[in-house]
């Protein structure tokens, strides 16, 4: 892996994917390039200069010449922040996608502060508070034994502006009305009231993708976002978007049976820490969201944790 030099012409550096390296090797006419994605993981735009002394061509010039990582096929760690696409030139806003926290069923780790939320991986692991000696929604935990429970993350999605009051309809192609999940299979399942969602694909890297459109994670807005189903929405849970709003994910997190049963992912990829006096092994990783209308993506800190 190097930088590529982009102090004169525009550098195109594509490669392919692993799957299309593995079809094109196939060599039986099946590889065909289909999609395609652009990222600008290593741009600051803060750089654009709009006094710059030379003119508006020089506006962007510090932008165009920054440095760019040379394309690496790993999707895993390629691309962080890929463009999305809106054909539509009119916008003022785009669409956003924002967790829910205010409510005590959707909040992050209320116990050490972390950032993350929580998933227990055992029955010990729900067991150690020290005023309850449970692990609660309120603590910001999800139990990762059932895959159920009170605690959950939740996904808003809209235009997140008080210019635009939350009363109006957002268009129906700034809507999501499907998700697509990702997270490391080694790690846990996507679920919901206990039930685990159907995995739609596992690549070489274990990363598990899971495309949800319905109930009961996606609440869709009857007749493409009416304003009865926004004040039902409003009226159920605080809302984190503060203009015009889309539909709304919310998932919770089934901890795998070798988190349940063994700490040998735990010493491999995680380390220890204190919670209330008691020790346990924790592992940081993330759940990524990605609209499927917009391409927009949200990448969630979550932390596994199993008592030592």
């Amino acid at each position: 892996m190097g930088f590529l030099d982009n102090s004169g012409d525009i550098i195109l550096d594509a490669v392919l994917t692993d799957t299309g390296r593995m079809r094109l090797a196939k060599g039986d006419g099946s590889f065909k390039i289909t999609k395609f994605a652009f990222g600008d993981d290593e741009i600051n735009y803060n750089l654009y200069d709009k006094n710059h002394e030379s003119g508006s061509a020089y506006y962007d010039i510090q932008i165009l010449q920054s440095p760019v990582l040379e394309a690496f096929t790993n999707n895993a760690s390629s691309m962080k922040s890929k463009l999305i696409s809106i054909p539509r030139t009119n916008l003022l806003y785009l669409p956003v996608m924002k967790l829910q926290t205010n409510d005590n069923n959707y909040k992050k780790d209320q116990i050490t502060s972390t950032g993350n939320y929580l998933v227990s991986v055992d029955d010990d692991s729900n067991d150690f508070d020290s005023s309850t000696k449970k692990l609660v929604a309120e603590d910001g935990v999800l139990n990762g034994v059932s895959g159920g429970g009170n605690s959950k993350i939740q996904v808003q999605q809209g235009l997140d502006t008080s210019d635009i009051s939350s009363t109006f309809i957002i268009d129906p192609d700034l809507n999501e009305t499907q998700f697509i999940l990702e997270i490391d299979n080694r790690l846990g399942m996507i679920s919901h009231g206990g039930t685990t969602a159907a995995v739609s694909f596992i690549d070489d890297d274990n990363l598990a993708s899971y495309f949800l459109s319905s109930n009961p994670y996606v609440e869709i807005s009857e007749g493409a976002g009416k304003d009865t189903a926004i004040d039902v929405l409003a009226d159920t849970y605080s809302m984190a978007i503060a203009g015009p709003r889309g539909n709304v994910l919310e998932f919770q997190i089934k901890a795998s049976l070798d988190l349940n049963s063994s700490t040998a992912l735990f010493t491999k990829l995680g380390s220890t820490y204190l919670i209330n006096g008691t020790s346990f092994y924790y592992i940081d990783t993330t759940v990524r969201v990605t609209g499927a209308t917009t391409g927009y993506r949200l990448d969630i800190p979550v932390r596994f944790v199993k008592k030592v």
